[in-house]
């Protein structure tokens, strides 16, 4: 037999039964697919966290007393914002202060009761700057309106409080007093605390609710080289009395841990791909041997007519081989396909690691080598007389 005869004497068996063919390559596509699609999926998940890290930047910390048992923020010495300023290596500082028994509401006809989880927080025109935010409609406090009842709202407390545009007439109720809304923000994937808070000025705090000038947060930007070493500081700095009760913290870190949970996701999945992909190197086995105890007499004939062993195995590896590659390549089409259309709905960039490519059609086509060797074999053992009395 030539080698040009092999394919279409190794895919005779395919052609007459498609049916059988297309149900084998299934589990062998499935297990590709899977293999593919996590490899896709995790990479683009990934080059978006990594760019919004780099676009927000890994120097910013934020100082904290921790929080009490209603989860209010304790509060900071009132010279820690000073004292932080005078620290080498720092080049924004934005004072907050959480004002723990105020709260907002849609209306003055809410309940008490249904705060929505929303936090009424005091800060000044530096928390914009330091955080690198962006105003999504309106404006943010300044001077001219720190003293006045003006509030900013963060995307999430815009959200359920069912804010949804800013003009002269949008006020909601906070802490007792009508405050009309400047403007909403855009989400800070840093300051979550921000997005859930309604944000007024320091003196329309001190004015109508008592603030006494402590800041119960503060977020520092730092210079990009020197940020290990003003982290080191800040502690000290911030509360010198009592330095291990500050809580500092980089929150970029939180983004850092997700890619690493992605990739132990990842890992989980591509297991349980490879099991998706043994069960359908073991149905292809099978299908092959069934194909054998099928084909007795053809194997027979041909034996027969001058086959060798050779021969006959070569057919049948053959036949595993290209029922596993066609397999292989809609597992790695309908991974890509997958990827590309959850990374399109997430708004990420679609990124497929060419090594999930080649090596899922290789691994499919190993797969079906293993699967298809001992029928192979078994088949060129069949004696051509005793295979023939099949027919």
């Amino acid at each position: 037999m030539l080698a040009a005869d092999l394919l279409p004497t190794g895919t005779l068996g395919l052609r007459t039964r498609r049916t059988r063919a297309v149900l084998s390559a299934l589990g062998i596509a499935i297990g590709i697919a899977a293999i593919v699609a996590v490899l896709g999926v995790t990479r683009s998940s990934q080059s978006a966290l990594l760019a919004q890290i780099d676009r927000l930047g890994t120097n910013l910390l934020t100082v904290a007393n921790g929080t009490d048992f209603g989860g209010i923020e304790r509060v900071l010495p009132a010279e820690a914002t000073l004292m932080i300023r005078r620290v080498e290596g720092v080049a924004h500082v934005a004072p907050t202060a959480q004002l723990a028994t105020r709260n907002v509401y849609r209306s003055n006809l809410v309940p008490a009761g249904q705060t929505g989880g929303l936090a009424v927080r005091a800060c000044d025109a530096s928390l914009l700057a330091t955080l690198d935010g962006r105003v999504r409609q309106g404006r943010f406090i300044d001077q001219a309106t720190a003293a006045y009842p003006v509030t900013v709202l963060g995307y999430e407390a815009a959200k359920t409080l069912g804010v949804t545009r800013v003009d002269p007439g949008t006020r909601v109720w906070l802490g007792g007093h009508w405050f009309t809304v400047a403007g909403i923000l855009d989400p800070f994937p840093f300051a979550p605390e921000v997005d859930r808070s309604a944000l007024i000025g320091f003196p329309i705090a001190e004015e109508l609710f008592g603030y006494d000038g402590h800041p119960s947060r503060l977020y520092v930007r730092a210079q990009q080289e020197r940020v290990d070493q003003v982290a080191g500081l800040l502690g000290a700095t911030a509360n010198p009395a009592n330095p291990e009760r500050t809580e500092v913290t980089r929150p970029s870190d939180a983004l850092t841990a997700r890619v690493a949970v992605a990739q132990s996701a990842g890992t989980l999945f591509l297991g349980l791909g490879a099991i998706a992909l043994l069960v359908g190197g073991i149905g292809i086995g099978n299908i092959m041997v069934i194909s054998v105890l099928e084909r007795r007499g053809e194997i027979g004939l041909r034996r027969a007519l001058g086959a060798t062993r050779g021969h006959v195995a070569g057919q049948f590896v053959a036949e595993s081989l290209v029922l596993s590659a066609l397999g292989g390549l809609s597992g790695v089409l309908l991974g890509c396909a997958a990827t590309a259309a959850l990374a399109r709905s997430r708004g990420w960039e679609v990124l497929i690691p060419p090594e999930a490519l080649w090596g899922g059609l290789l691994v499919a086509v190993a797969v079906g080598a293993v699967a298809g060797l001992y029928p192979a074999l078994r088949a060129a053992r069949l004696a051509p007389a005793e295979a023939l009395r099949t027919v």
